[in-house]
């Protein structure tokens, strides 16, 4: 299925499985798509609850039109807006993991009477900071385009310039962060992409007294196994009514 995006965003393609609400919306980290393993688990748990749950691919992501290196983190951001704007009615949830976590961030700031709460997985705000060398960050300056090994592929992460401006422009972590209802983080302490120490200050940055964060002490980056897969079921269950 694929839904308008507004006028200068590409047609996203998302699975919307119908349910009671408040409808949860999972988001996916940098260069993911829908069709990740935490996204299906939830599906799965959310047809047998008999919830709404909507999972999709951000503009030049999986199925979704539009060419990868073209985005940037607004893009994508303003596509979780449409998603929540036009896919979905009512309060909703958002599941956010890595990347995901900063769009759900900056999602709930942007339509704060729409997103009732939200779960991060190792989330990333502000990675373009502190995921980047200087060395890194002066390189994708100067050439516009930065490649790294993926430990989780056969083919090179690409970084480009446009989105680590726009990365730059929409950090977080400076100061409180407006949101009120309830929050849960489950990271993992042996991650080696996001240090768990940044999620707890995160933790602490949210202005909802309702925030716990979760740690699994021989949990990675993916979290993917299914005691994990389970821990972020029970997470989710944990904020919605």
């Amino acid at each position: 299925m694929t839904d308008p995006a507004p006028a200068a965003r590409p047609r996203l393609a998302y699975h919307l499985t119908e349910g009671s609400g408040p409808a949860i919306v999972f988001l996916p980290g940098y260069a993911s798509d829908m069709t990740g393993t935490k996204a299906l688990a939830l599906e799965a748990w959310a047809a047998a609850s008999g919830r709404a749950f909507l999972r999709f691919d951000y503009g030049g992501c999986g199925a979704s039109e539009g060419a990868f290196e073209d985005q940037s983190l607004a893009d994508w951001r303003d596509d979780a807006l449409a998603m929540i704007d036009h896919a979905v009615a009512g309060p909703v949830v958002l599941v956010g993991s890595s990347m995901g976590g900063w769009l759900m961030l900056l999602a709930a700031l942007a339509r704060p009477g729409r997103v009732a709460a939200l779960v991060g997985v190792a989330p990333a705000p502000d990675f373009t900071d502190w995921g980047f060398s200087q060395d890194e960050k002066m390189y994708l300056l100067q050439h516009g385009r930065l490649e790294r090994a993926n430990p989780y592929g056969p083919q090179p992460t690409v970084y480009t310039r446009r989105f680590w401006q726009s990365g730059e422009a929409n950090r977080l972590m400076h100061g409180p962060i407006a949101f009120d209802g309830p929050v849960r983080f489950v990271q993992g302490q042996a991650d080696p992409d996001v240090p768990w120490h940044r999620t707890v200050a995160l933790a602490g940055l949210i202005r909802s007294p309702h925030v716990q964060t979760w740690l699994v002490k021989d949990g990675d980056h993916r979290l993917s196994r299914e005691d994990d897969i389970a821990l972020l079921i029970r997470a989710v269950e944990d904020v919605v009514p």
